[in-house]
This record gives C-alpha cells, sequence and structure tokens, in this order.
C-alpha cells in the first residue's frame, strides 16, 4: 500500500491509501485488468485508512483496493473555517476521489473501473448520503455496509416510522445524550478516546469466556492502536460532524439502492442493536428493486478488526456471488463471439438463440448459486457440461470477473 493525495474543489487536501500506483502512462492489457475492479475501504467516525490494518493486504491480493483518510481524520486535511463537518461534504468528497481515480485511468487510456464501497459506521452513511445527492452512478456496482443503521437518533415523533431503542444507537440518541458526547469530544477527549474503544470492540463491550485467553498486552495494545488514531483528529470539528451524523435519517434513501447488498453486523456492537442493522437490508427490500442480505459476525462494531479474515473473505465473495458470468464456447454468438455472455444468477442462459424457459429452478439464495457455478438442473445444453469440466467452468467465470 502506498499513500497518495489530491485536492478538493474547496481546496482541501485529502489522502488515500492505494494497493496500485496511479497510472501516469497508457498500461498493458494485462495492467489494465489490476484496476478493473476496486475495493473501496471507507472507515468510521474518528478513523482513519489505518482501521484496516488487517484488510487492506489480503484484499489487495485479489482486486485493486483504496482507503482514503476522511476529510478531518488522518492524514487528511480539514477546513474549520469553510466548515465541512457535514456528511453531505464527506460525500461530496467520495465523488471527488471517484473523480480524481478516473481521471488518471481514463488519461492514460485505462479501463472503466468497477467500485465496491464498503462503508465502515459513519462510512456507511457518506455511501448513502452520495446516493442521495447523486444517485446510483454505473461506476459503483454493489454496497457492503458495516455496523451502521440507517438513523442513529430515536425519531420522537414518528415520522418516517417508528424508530425506537430497539433499532437506534445505543448511547447517542436524542439531544441530551448528543450534547454529552459533544462536551466529552472536546473538553476529555483522552477518556473519550479509551471510551469508544470500550464500545467498539465486542470483547470489550461485552467479554465472553473465550476472550479470557487475551493477554494484558494484546488488550492494551489493541486500545493504544485505536486512541492514537483518535488522538489526530480535531475534537472540537468532530463534535459538530456528530451533530450532523447522528440526526441524518437515511432510511427513505436506503429504500431507493436498487444494486446488490450486504450488510455486515456485530453481535457484540457497542453502538448498534441487531434490530437496527437489519432495517437497512428490510429498506433495500421494501424498495423493491435491490436485493440484500445481512451476515452477522460474533464480534464488535469494529469486525473488520476483530474477526479479520472472515471480513476479507466475506469482502471478496461479494462481486463472485453477485457479478456471475457464464462462459462457454457455444454462448460466443450471443456475446459478440468472444465467449463470454453476461447471466443474473437463478437463470439459464439463452442457448442458440432461444427465449429464456420458465425454470422450476431459480435460485433465491445467490451464495449457492456461485457455489454451484451455474445452475443445477438447467435446461440451457451449453450448461450441461461434465462434471469433470464444471471446475474449469467456474475458473474461467473467476478470470471474467477479474478482468
Amino acid at each position: 500500500m502506498q499513500y497518495s493525495t489530491f485536492t478538493t474543489s474547496d481546496n482541501t487536501p485529502l489522502a488515500f491509501q492505494t494497493s496500485l500506483p496511479l497510472p501516469s502512462h497508457a498500461p498493458d492489457t494485462a495492467a489494465q485488468n489490476k484496476y478493473a475492479t476496486c475495493i473501496l475501504l471507507l472507515h468510521g467516525f474518528s478513523g482513519s485508512s489505518a482501521y484496516f490494518t488487517r484488510n487492506l493486504g489480503p484484499l489487495s491480493a485479489h482486486h485493486w483496493t483504496v482507503a482514503p483518510d476522511m476529510r478531518g481524520h488522518g492524514r487528511s486535511g480539514h477546513n474549520p473555517a469553510r466548515g465541512g463537518y457535514h456528511v453531505a461534504r464527506l460525500a461530496a468528497d467520495l465523488r471527488e476521489l471517484l473523480a480524481h481515480l478516473d481521471s488518471k485511468l481514463t488519461s492514460s487510456g485505462g479501463t472503466t473501473t468497477k467500485f465496491i464501497p464498503v462503508g465502515c459506521s459513519i462510512g456507511a452513511a457518506v455511501v448513502w448520503t452520495y446516493l442521495e445527492l447523486f444517485g446510483e452512478d454505473a461506476r459503483l456496482a454493489g454496497y457492503v455496509f458495516v455496523d451502521q443503521a440507517p438513523l442513529q437518533d430515536r425519531a420522537l415523533l414518528g415520522y418516517g416510522g417508528v424508530w425506537d431503542a430497539r433499532v437506534a444507537h445505543r448511547g447517542c440518541f436524542d439531544e441530551a445524550s448528543l450534547l454529552a458526547a459533544q462536551r466529552a469530544w472536546v473538553e476529555r477527549p483522552a477518556e473519550t478516546h479509551r471510551g469508544l474503544v470500550a464500545e467498539c470492540l465486542g470483547y470489550r463491550f461485552q467479554p465472553q469466556d473465550g476472550d479470557r485467553r487475551m493477554g494484558e498486552e494484546e488488550v492494551k495494545r489493541d486500545e493504544e492502536f485505536f486512541v492514537g488514531i483518535s488522538q489526530a483528529c480535531d475534537g472540537v470539528w468532530l463534535a459538530r460532524l456528530l451533530a450532523d451524523h447522528t440526526r441524518y435519517d437515511h432510511r427513505e434513501a436506503v429504500e431507493g439502492i436498487v444494486k446488490p447488498t450486504l450488510v455486515m453486523a456485530g453481535r457484540r456492537s457497542g453502538c448498534f442493536p441487531l434490530e437496527g442493522l437489519a432495517e437497512t437490508v428490510e429498506r433495500v427490500k421494501k424498495g423493491g428493486e435491490g436485493e440484500a442480505e445481512m451476515v452477522v459476525f460474533e464480534s464488535g462494531h469494529w469486525l473488520f478488526y476483530e474477526e479479520p479474515e472472515r471480513f476479507n473473505q466475506e469482502v471478496l465473495k461479494f462481486p463472485k456471488i453477485h457479478f456471475l458470468f457464464v462462459v462457454h464456447p457455444d454462448h460466443a454468438q450471443h456475446a459478440g463471439c468472444v465467449g463470454v455472455h453476461p447471466v443474473p444468477p437463478g437463470r439459464a442462459p439463452r442457448h442458440h438463440h432461444q427465449p429464456v424457459p420458465a425454470h422450476d429452478h431459480v435460485m433465491s439464495d445467490r451464495r449457492l448459486a456461485a457455489q454451484h457455478g451455474t445452475v443445477k438442473g438447467s435446461r440451457c445444453p451449453a450448461e450441461k457440461c461434465s462434471v469433470a469440466g464444471q471446475d474449469n467452468v467456474e475458473q474461467q467465470q473467476v478470470a471474467v470477473l477479474e478482468r
């Protein structure tokens, strides 16, 4: 990973980590393929791209991986005189980051990149705000949201539906608790930074017998790691950002999502109950267009740190599950003689210009469909390949995806 920077429209320098150098000249075909898919890791409140120390390496072994330091966090700047402490400004920064990356690729003759934002905590809120302001543009292939509910506050008047303690943030959910949190970030930063660690690491928030195997040195090292990241932030600026973040209602914006969505939830999260995290899935489905599912981790709010292997696996599986391609020579005439024909999982591809029949094997579970590679029982002759040849088909699917 290497750091790079760019300057926003309001003259603020923003830093980001990238697993691949941004090209300065036209790359060859093999190099272009490396930039085809980008995992975009978005950290949480008072964090930085350093949060993903256990994820960047494993993810970048498979896909181009970019992790920005949001405005006012990590190595990125902020301009208090110009404000900027709003989720909408962070969403605008995200848009400008995508434009910056796009410009580097297209100006050098590179390929069009598909981005998969992985929004953790306020990072999820930034993506929801982006979608509300700018829509689901073609660059975004799907979304992963990590341990963030669509609204932190309790909706006391019930506008937008019932939103109470069952689904809202555990500690910052109304005017009184917000004011207390703001004072803590400004007046007692050291105590607040340590309190954040106790709230966000599952083994600290809700200890279990298995956690006791951790030595005191490891516990101390974890706390020092996260406290050090929070210390880099301006407490007053964070307090003002928190006021905007905790009141921002994203419920209707979530209902407008039409692309594949994965929600990751920490069972021992000190921030949100599982019911609040599940609301994202329900509201994507309520919109009627998107497909969403939720997976529950046995850790806390920072589940990417506590269960990095599983987190990395889920992120890497996401594009394979939702963006399948069926590759077969007989499909070449349908795919412009290139032998590649995109097929929605759960449906058989057309073969020899035949219409797709109403199959009785439509898969409701994309994970199962992905494991089998092609849909079992398809009436399409191209899918009736031998079992011995199936592994080769799956390898070709992955190869096409990674291009």
